[in-house]
């Protein structure tokens, strides 16, 4: 019995440090993009969209992207660059619902 319950505990720990603990500081890491997010920051998007941020609203940020001006939902960034062409790839990660 007790063998039992040390096993169970021994597998809820696990389960906190594999899964749930670096899932909970990755979305920590987001929400501190996010809330850094100001104009002049060139920004990556989730469907790959390079641009630079020319203004901020509570929910959106709007960004422009050679000729073209778009808004996109703050959690659709997903890196801020300094150079284009040091951009990591975009790994798509389901957003957050808020």
């Amino acid at each position: 019995m007790m063998q039992t319950v040390g096993m169970m505990v021994i597998m809820l720990v696990a389960f906190y440090f594999i899964l749930i603990r670096p899932q909970n500081e990755q979305r920590k890491k987001q929400e501190a993009l996010i809330k850094a997010l100001k104009k002049g920051d060139k920004v990556v998007t989730t469907s790959g969209i390079l641009g630079t941020v020319v203004g901020v609203k509570e929910r959106t940020v709007s960004i422009r992207s050679e000729d073209t001006k778009l808004e996109v939902l703050k959690s659709a960034v997903v890196q801020v660059v300094e150079d284009f062409d040091k951009a990591d790839p975009v790994v798509a990660t389901p957003a957050a619902n808020n």
